[in-house]
C-alpha cells in the first residue's frame, strides 16, 4: 500500500476524533479498519499505529496549530480541514521519515480530495507558516 494511501486512512481514522471521545477512538479505529478491503495485516497495523501517534501527540499538535493560526480558534475549523493539520503537523514535526515539503504537498492533495474549495490554499497558508516560523528558529539558534 502506497503511502498516500496509508496517509489517506489515517486522515479517515483522525476525522473521528471530532465527533467521539478520546477514549472511543481505539474502537472507531477497529470499526473503519475492518471495512477496508486488500489490506494486509501489516499495513493495518502501520495504519493503526500512525493515527496511534497522532492522537497520542494530539495535545503537543494542537498546541502547536494554536500558536500558528492565530485568529483561529481550533473549534471554529472545520473538521476536514482540522484532521488535516493535525496530520501534516504530525508528519512535519514528528515523523523523522517523511521530509517537509512532501508532508506540505501531501496535506494539500488531502485538501483537494476532502476539503472544500479553499481548504487546499488555507492548509498551504498554516503549514507554510509553520514552515517559516520553525525555519526562522533554527536560523535564531
Amino acid at each position: 500500500m502506497k503511502r498516500t494511501i496509508i496517509r489517506k486512512h489515517v486522515f479517515m481514522i483522525l476525522f473521528r476524533v471530532e465527533f467521539h471521545n478520546l477514549s472511543e477512538m481505539k474502537e472507531q479505529e477497529l470499526l473503519y479498519l475492518d471495512r477496508i478491503e486488500d489490506i494486509t495485516a501489516k499495513e493495518r497495523d502501520y495504519v493503526a499505529e500512525r493515527a496511534d501517534k497522532v492522537i497520542e501527540l494530539l495535545p503537543q499538535i494542537d498546541a502547536k496549530l494554536d500558536e500558528i493560526s492565530k485568529g483561529w480558534k481550533l473549534d471554529r475549523l472545520g473538521k476536514v480541514e482540522l484532521a488535516i493539520l493535525r496530520l501534516g503537523i504530525f508528519e512535519m514535526d514528528f515523523d523523522e521519515d517523511i521530509p517537509t515539503n512532501v508532508a506540505l504537498n501531501e496535506a494539500v492533495e488531502l485538501a483537494k480530495t476532502f476539503g472544500g474549495d479553499t481548504s487546499p490554499s488555507f492548509i498551504n497558508g498554516v503549514l507554510g507558516k509553520l514552515i517559516e516560523e520553525e525555519k526562522e528558529e533554527k536560523e535564531e539558534e
